[in-house]
């Protein structure tokens, strides 16, 4: 890699990784608390430990059957690259040591938060954000480094001539392959953590506050350090994984793009293919500097709580807009104002999305507070409000993606129509503007459980009512920057997808030249030469046509994979979560003494069942969006393989927006009750927003955020089994 500005990246990831040990030094230093805390803290690290090795286990069996099945493709068949299996394994473990290093600080932080919460405000936002920010470090830090390494190992150790334009596309495409494990690793931890945490937040909520008629965190609740697990496992350990895949995907995309759009120029390749790492890595800097800015005052309400998060997301971006112009410039790409354009693009729709979901979530805005209106007329009410916003909620993203697609592609082709290439490297480029500031957005997610967790330790610990006001304030400015995170990573995956789906086309492309076939028969008599083919001409050649039944039937197929995923995913939550029901409900029925407050429920049973609960109903859907871009390709060929991924990424992303967005509008709506509105806690308005907010728990934190890595896991299984498609499809 000669290109100067190449070598932005890998100083940028361990300057990353420096604020991330320097953060959490921070954290460890600050107090811990009372006994009591301490002791109800060493809970939920052990639980939230003790399935994060469960987890790890039966991934390491997985990886090993799959790294074997593909060392086989490889060195055994040849029908695979052989870099395949050895990028896979290392892509899994780092999205798996990225979720370790999350969990571990959050599980630290959340009492030292609640301990800071005694005196300040202020003091506990710090502490909980800075301890977000390493999660949001680790995951870029780790990301780019890894890639950066790559890029210079495989260019290293690729036969070929590095003056060939067709050199660069090996090398990239090569890269492409550590994202199938980055992928594979993320939807396991997010459906995972996503099933542990909803089934113990269910059990928790449907007994102990329903039934029992006992305040949420109360630690007379069986399943309230289950609960507390919960929000590390699936929004620590499970965000974590899927960013970190998402940011890998979305820079190698856009390398393998640049690549192939500029394949007659091997110096402007490489300008391309530097131009996303070094955006990224001027991107991390700043999101230091964004974690820096983020400070409020004693006493703030909500929206200068948000504010003060904002300021620092909003500083990093608009700073990256002049940033990356530098970048370009230095850089001497070809068309430089039209490559910062879909930069410039790609965050501003990011910001559109975030601003969207924060409207269609928070209780600051109508909708929310529509639907706790709507609950004092029941929980029928409620549910049918929560649908609706849901529904609308999705008109605002799908436009701004829609609409930046557009943008990014012709700014970046020039307004030109025959530049097809450089148009689709400004789609992934866009992904790559969106993810560039993912340090600090990333803190802000993980800020959100630190908060939650505070809060039920404050409870636990029968701290007084001032402290749980301001761990109560911080959760619910959490609970918005959860449903924005969850948003922002559904957007970064439509448009990450679209650039996956042009990157699978030229990984076709080599292996057909590795099967022998030099010229493509693109209709009317017409060859083209298989190095030279357009996109254009693979379409001909393929007929990917709405006339073509392949390609109507796996539209069909892909949407449907998008239901029956989340439809597995909801069961899955519902069968675990009774399980949870019944057992809070035995401890209850069968020792008196524990709501009396005279005996300890037993916390560890049901740790021990969502733990249990998770890891078997994770593995059936795991393992639809592995199986389904293999047998449609064996089944129906390239241009089915290409209907699917074009049907599941239409459907995923509308329904995933939906399920998170009505999700975390059911959830606020509940908190905006609890705060007084509507007859407050106990009220039977509260009673029905409890009711709303059970059934859009497995909706916003297992099947809404698990879809956006189901898109993009399809896309990555296509791409890295394109040689088995090319060499064993049917048709």
């Amino acid at each position: 890699m000669n290109e100067p500005v190449f070598w932005l990246a890998p100083l940028a990831s361990v300057f990353a990784l420096y604020f991330a040990w320097r953060f959490f030094k921070e954290m460890v230093a600050h107090d811990e608390g009372t006994e009591m805390m301490r002791e109800i803290g060493a809970h939920v690290r052990k639980g939230s430990m003790a399935y994060l090795r469960q987890q790890y286990k039966i991934m390491l069996v997985v990886f090993a059957l799959v790294a074997g099945l593909f060392a086989y493709l490889s060195y055994g068949l040849g029908v695979q690259n052989p870099w395949l299996p050895i990028t896979f394994t290392f892509g899994g473990f780092f999205s798996a040591l990225a979720g370790y290093f999350g969990m571990q600080t959050a599980t630290l932080a959340s009492t030292r938060t609640t301990a800071a919460a005694r005196t300040s405000l202020a003091g506990a936002l710090n502490v909980a954000f800075r301890s977000g920010a390493v999660m949001g470090l680790v995951v870029v830090g780790l990301g780019l480094g890894n890639l950066a390494f790559w890029f210079v190992l495989i260019d290293l150790f690729t036969p070929g001539d590095p003056t060939q334009g067709a050199y660069l596309i090996l090398v990239t495409t090569t890269a492409l392959t550590f994202s199938m494990g980055a992928s594979m690793q993320a939807l396991f931890a997010r459906v995972g953590g996503g099933i542990y945490t909803k089934a113990a937040d269910v059990g928790a909520d449907l007994v102990g506050k329903v039934e029992a008629g006992i305040p949420e965190d109360d630690p007379r609740n069986p399943a309230v350090i289950a609960d507390n697990v919960g929000d590390n496992v699936g929004d620590v350990a499970g965000m974590g994984a899927d960013l970190f895949e998402s940011y890998c995907g979305s820079i190698l995309a856009a390398s393998a793009l640049g690549a192939a759009a500029f394949v007659a120029d091997p110096a402007m390749q490489m300008k391309a293919i530097a131009a996303p790492m070094a955006i990224a890595g001027v991107g991390i800097m700043l999101s230091v500097l964004g974690v820096f800015l983020v400070k409020t005052r004693e006493g703030a309400n909500q929206k200068e709580l948000l504010g003060a998060l904002s300021k620092g997301i909003n500083a990093s971006a608009a700073l990256i807009v002049v940033a990356s112009a530098a970048v370009l410039w230095l850089l001497g790409i070809e068309n430089p104002w039209g490559i910062w354009g879909a930069v410039v693009t790609g965050l501003v729709t990011g910001l559109i999305i975030g601003r969207s979901t924060e409207y269609s979530t928070s209780a600051s805005f109508k909708p929310t507070r529509s639907i706790a209106a709507a609950a004092e007329s029941g929980a029928a009410t409620t549910i049918i409000a929560g649908i609706g916003v849901g529904m609308l909620s999705t008109v605002i993203p799908v436009l701004a993606v829609s609409i930046g697609t557009m943008l990014a592609y012709q700014f970046a082709s020039g307004f030109d129509p025959t530049q097809m290439g450089q148009g689709l490297y400004g789609i992934a480029i866009a992904a790559v503007g969106m993810l560039s500031t993912l340090g600090i957005t990333l803190a802000s997610d993980a800020y959100g459980p630190i908060a939650d967790n505070a809060g039920g330790n404050a409870e636990m610990s029968g701290l007084g009512p001032e402290v749980r006001e301001r761990t109560d304030a911080l959760d619910s400015l959490g609970n918005t920057t959860a449903a924005t995170g969850k948003g922002f990573a559904i957007g970064s995956a439509a448009l990450t997808a679209l650039a996956l789906i042009a990157s699978y086309i030229e990984v076709i492309r080599i292996e057909l030249i590795s099967a022998g076939q030099t010229a493509l028969d693109v209709g009317r008599d017409l060859s083209v030469a298989t190095a030279d083919a357009t996109l254009v001409d693979f379409m001909a050649f393929y007929n990917v046509t709405l006339l073509n039944p392949a390609v109507l039937i796996t539209l069909f197929l892909g949407a449907m994979v998008a239901f029956t995923f989340s439809g597995l995913t909801v069961q899955a939550v519902g069968r675990a979560a009774q399980t949870m029901v019944e057992e809070v409900r035995r401890q209850f029925r069968e020792d008196p003494g524990i709501l009396k407050g005279t005996s300890a429920p037993d916390y560890e049973r049901c740790v021990a069942i969502s733990t249990v609960g998770a890891q078997r109903e994770m593995v059936i859907p795991s393992l639809i969006a592995i199986a389904a871009p293999v047998l449609v390709g064996v089944l129906f060929g390239v241009a089915g393989v290409i209907g699917l991924l074009a049907g599941g990424l239409s459907t995923g992303f509308v329904l995933a927006v939906f399920l998170s967005n009505a999700g975390g509008a059911w959830d606020n709506a509940k908190k905006y009750i609890e705060a007084g509105h509507h007859g407050g806690k106990g009220s039977p308005a509260h009673r029905a927003s409890v009711i709303g907010d059970t059934i859009g728990d497995p909706f916003k934190d297992t099947s809404g955020p698990s879809l956006n890595i189901l898109i993009k896991l399809m896309s990555i299984v296509a791409i890295v089994m394109a040689g088995v498609t090319v060499s064993y499809t049917l048709i």
